[in-house]
């Protein structure tokens, strides 16, 4: 079995584990741009000791040429203590900001694992 069939996807109207890809509406090439990737942006996704989205990556993969990993973010806390599951301190949101620089349009993807329901991916296109 390749890793691909493994990979779920949705809209993430409706499913809260689809990671979600904000770019701004006007991208030009080779000028930074704002970039947020997050899990649970319409249908909040529980953060919880028991049920968490573990890490968000992004990739870019251009019209012509190999993927690229571009980012990726680990959330660590899910509200684990020594007095219990969920008796912590700290929760981290998955919910990440970066700037990106591209000098070719292509497609951002982004897969998130969530420690119960697997791997997820969504995609945008990129043009100039």
């Amino acid at each position: 079995m390749a890793i691909g069939e493994l990979v779920k996807s949705a809209d993430f109207k409706s499913e809260k584990h689809v990671p979600v890809l904000v770019l701004p509406e006007k991208i030009v090439a080779g000028e930074a741009f704002t970039v947020e990737v997050s899990v649970g942006k319409e249908i909040a996704h529980p953060n919880t000791t028991e049920h968490f989205i573990n890490w968000i990556s992004v990739y870019f993969k251009p019209e012509t040429g190999n993927l690229i990993n571009v980012a990726r973010f680990e959330y660590l806390a899910h509200g684990e203590s020594a007095a219990g599951a969920n008796q912590g301190p700290a929760y981290a949101d998955p919910c990440s900001v970066f700037k990106l620089k591209l000098t070719q349009p292509g497609k951002l993807i982004a897969t998130s694992y969530c420690n119960i329901h697997g791997l997820w991916e969504s995609e945008a296109t990129v043009a100039f």
